[in-house]
């Protein structure tokens, strides 16, 4: 179903032209952007000629300008996504701007969608009739009335200022040497769709811009927290962020000031020497200390009781000051 498609599907490869002429031909409407039908009501009708009687055509309003009335229309789609288990997440915030590229993402879901639950035939629908049921639809109906008979009667007189030109060309013809065609000033449809392509490109270097400036806020926002903000790490990514210059000598100081504390580090954590008031003691005497000690103390256990009281009171007769000789 379309309502897991990929963004690489090749629904999202439908140009501006052909979802005009899709809309336009269903809904018997007369839209020129796709941009005009970022007030939901436009999405809502073509739901309800998926499912007939699905859609309340009477909340839904035609004739919504400002944002909160165009909220209304996309609650009432995102009701009808509910009733069918639709899970396809609606833009709101981005669609009622008029966006061009959001809008043209959404309507390409929205054919693809139509096209596959309808089996591409909708030739039963009537759109004007359920149209009027709605808000505004009358006005958008007589609207586009007038300007399908207004555009029918300027190619019909354009056709007949035509053929009366060529009369006239044919006529003075004879008389008049040929002259080469003069190029027109206007573009004409093959610049219009560069300059859509063009738009369309630029729209979608602002939202990965603004991705991207988002993302580094958010880390500017982390390293200023008050606990981390004294790290070297951080100092090194604020050096990095805040660096006014693009060249690589910006990450070499950063990466400087990080393996210096690195080097700080492992310094504080070497092994304390033993030293002594003459300097540090050598391996072969801390040797003979340790012979010495195990000496004497074999020498201990080896004395008799009687020979160790004896010395013991020689040691304190001789360190008393009492004793006299």
């Amino acid at each position: 179903m379309a309502t897991s498609i990929g963004i690489m599907d090749s629904a999202y490869f439908v140009g501006r032209s052909e979802l005009l002429a899709w809309i336009n031909s269903t809904l018997q409407l007369n839209l020129s952007k796709i941009e005009e039908a970022c007030s939901g009501a436009v999405h809502c009708q073509l739901m309800d000629a998926v499912h007939p009687g699905i859609v309340p055509m009477h909340k839904v309003n035609f004739d919504a300008k400002n944002e909160y009335e165009m909220i209304q229309n996309y609650k009432v789609l995102q009701d009808v996504f509910n009733k069918l288990k639709i899970t396809k997440h609606i833009e709101v915030n981005k669609l009622v701007k008029g966006r061009p590229l959001d809008n043209l993402e959404f309507m390409q879901w929205m054919k693809r969608y139509c096209d596959s639950a309808s089996g591409g035939g909708l030739q039963s629908y009537n759109p004007l009739e359920r149209r009027e049921t709605s808000k505004g639809g009358k006005d958008v109906t007589r609207k586009s009335a007038s300007s399908q008979s207004s555009t029918k009667s300027s190619t019909a007189s354009s056709r007949t200022q035509s053929t009366h030109s060529a009369r006239k060309n044919e006529a003075n013809a004879t008389n008049q040497p040929v002259k080469p065609p003069r190029p027109s000033s206007s573009g004409g449809p093959m610049y219009d769709e560069q300059i859509t392509e063009l738009k369309l490109s630029v729209d979608s270097l602002e939202k990965e811009r603004d991705f991207y400036f988002a993302k580094l806020r958010d880390i500017e926002i982390l390293c200023q927290c008050p606990e981390i903000e004294n790290l070297p790490v951080v100092e090194a990514i604020k050096k990095i962020l805040y660096s006014m210059d693009d060249s690589a000598s910006v990450v070499a100081e950063a990466q400087a000031m990080i393996s210096q504390q690195h080097q700080k580090e492992d310094v504080m954590l070497s092994p304390i020497y033993e030293a002594t008031e003459d300097g540090p003691i050598s391996d072969s005497q801390k040797r003979k200390n340790i012979i010495n000690i195990d000496v004497d103390a074999a020498a201990n256990t080896t004395l008799s009781p009687r020979q160790r009281v004896s010395e013991a009171s020689d040691v304190h007769c001789s360190s008393s000051p009492l004793v006299t000789y």
